[in-house]
């Protein structure tokens, strides 16, 4: 698999956008705070989001360790959303 091309700040543009693929950790706490207002029913339970995360973090489709390479999305955040499904084409991991 090839690797987005660095800009001259030496950071990995997004594919289809603007930002880097890398994420901060100052990054992740703004998306963090974020979920904190959805409401409950909306976030999955802290067992299936374990569960998600750790099959997402085993996926050959993970880039970064952030990234879901096929519709883009932080795993972290996607596994957290209750209704949220593993897009892996033809065999979701969950």
């Amino acid at each position: 698999m090839s690797r987005a091309p660095e800009t001259a700040s030496g950071r990995e543009p997004c594919k289809g956008c603007s930002a880097d693929v890398k994420v901060s950790e100052e990054q992740m706490a703004r998306l963090w705070e974020r979920m904190g207002r959805l409401p409950a029913e909306d976030l999955a339970e802290p067992e299936l989001y374990d569960e998600r995360l750790a099959l997402c973090r085993d996926c050959p489709s993970l880039q970064y360790g952030t990234t879901c390479q096929h519709c883009g999305c932080l795993v972290a955040w996607k596994a957290k959303l209750r209704r949220s499904r593993c897009p892996m084409p033809g065999a979701a991991r969950w």
